[in-house]
């Protein structure tokens, strides 16, 4: 049998349209199950959804509940953490819920920036489930949304550097624990070059990841470097938390001089990375600073070992006071109340002599910096600080900035450090 013939015969007779129709009906698609049904069709959501307007739509698909919001910390939108506004109106992370069960609500706008949210879903916290951008804390976890439009932190068409997670041992606290470390653009195809290292400290709650997640500090450095702001470094980026001797307070590390934390940092982070990175092992080209209880950790390490350091950078905190101050306010959360006079920092200052006093460290110290918020509880703390070490003969660098003890300003900070 001729197949060609046998189909131009099927052609013509008046059965083939009767076929043309029964084809078409098998590949017509089976009707969409009705909402709610067996097999229903579950909504396609997107979350967030970042405007050109810098508006923010966040949406979660949750047809059982009764309840949902959004809140985040330094989303100056959700400060408070969506439990209402004053007088009883509604939150402005207060979601409503369309008939597919996808509960939305749209914030904003909202200045360029990094920031961390969670959802709310009948009083159990909850990442996007629609998102796979995260932020790391010390005992938590946020899903993280960008706002673009800053010339600081954007993610631009520049050479791009690396940010790993490295494990170490500890010698010091008997256990394993985890450092980022942040290489420059070229470091891998560097050959034997060397460069400068930036010891870079994280805050009360948060962890070693933060600083490369809702801090964007690669992104901060990768612009700075194209831009020939900064020389190309190692930035080192440690777990400020040790989980054996707990702080007393946000941005107050341990009365001791020779807490966990020192002792880890001196013992095995700075040794690690030192001999497991090509960088600069002298004085001049070493670094360190950090932010809130990071803060309070680098002065302790810094004026131990001011013959290590030749950069110090503080935010948003200063030396650990004898009192006469409150912790800082939680990111985000309204500011405290500041003291009206901050009692001097009489017991650091004390166990720290030695290097406040050595005229010859003095010679080395090529800049202390320090930058605080107007509405932050620890500005009283930070000057303190200041006085002090002008006190002792030390040039120290103050920026009084806009704002509170938010990620908003730490970024900025680290970026005009």
């Amino acid at each position: 049998m001729n197949p060609t013939r046998t189909f131009s015969r099927i052609l013509a007779t008046a059965a083939f349209p009767v076929m043309l129709t029964a084809l078409a009906s098998a590949q017509q698609p089976a009707a969409a199950p009705q909402p709610g049904g067996r097999g229903a069709q579950t909504p396609q959501v997107v979350s967030p959804e970042v405007r050109p307007d810098r508006t923010i739509v966040f949406r979660i698909l949750a047809p059982q509940a009764q309840n949902v919001r959004v809140a985040g910390g330094d989303n100056p939108v959700l400060a408070g953490g969506g439990r209402g506004a004053p007088g009883g109106a509604p939150s402005p992370g207060q979601m409503s819920k369309t008939d597919d069960g996808v509960w939305s609500v749209t914030l904003g706008p909202i200045d360029p920036g990094a920031y961390r949210y969670n959802f709310n879903v009948d009083g159990v916290s909850v990442i996007d489930p629609r998102n796979s951008a995260i932020s790391e804390s010390n005992a938590n976890v946020w899903s993280l949304v960008y706002v673009p439009g800053s010339d600081v932190m954007d993610t631009k068409q520049v050479p791009h550097g690396a940010v790993a997670a490295v494990t170490y041992y500890s010698t010091a606290l008997q256990k394993f624990r985890r450092m980022h470390v942040y290489t420059p653009p070229g470091y891998e195809t560097g050959g034997n070059q060397k460069y400068p290292v930036f010891y870079l400290l994280h805050g009360a709650g948060d962890c070693d990841e933060s600083w490369t997640s809702v801090g964007r500090a690669g992104f901060i450095l990768d612009n700075l470097i194209a831009e020939k702001k900064v020389k190309p470094m190692v930035v080192v980026m440690p777990a400020g938390h040790t989980n054996t001797t707990p702080p007393g307070g946000r941005g107050e590390p341990p009365a001791s001089p020779l807490d966990d934390f020192a002792r880890d940092f001196i013992t095995d982070v700075m040794p690690f990375a030192e001999t497991h990175y090509r960088v600069l092992a002298d004085r001049s080209h070493r670094a360190i600073a950090c932010l809130s209880m990071g803060g309070s950790q680098t002065l302790n390490v810094a004026f131990l070992h001011l013959e290590q350091f030749a950069y110090v950078g503080v935010f948003s905190s200063g030396a650990q006071l004898g009192g006469g101050r409150g912790a800082a306010p939680a990111p985000g959360a309204a500011p405290a109340a500041a003291p009206a006079v901050a009692a001097p920092p009489a017991v650091w200052e004390a166990s720290h002599l030695a290097n406040l006093d050595n005229a010859a460290l003095k010679k080395g110290t090529k800049l202390i910096w320090l930058s605080t918020g107007v509405n932050d509880g620890l500005m009283p703390n930070t000057k303190a600080t200041v006085e002090m070490l002008k006190k002792h003969g030390f040039d120290p660098v103050f920026h009084e900035s806009p704002g509170g003890h938010t990620w908003i300003n730490w970024r900025n900070y680290l970026s005009e450090f």
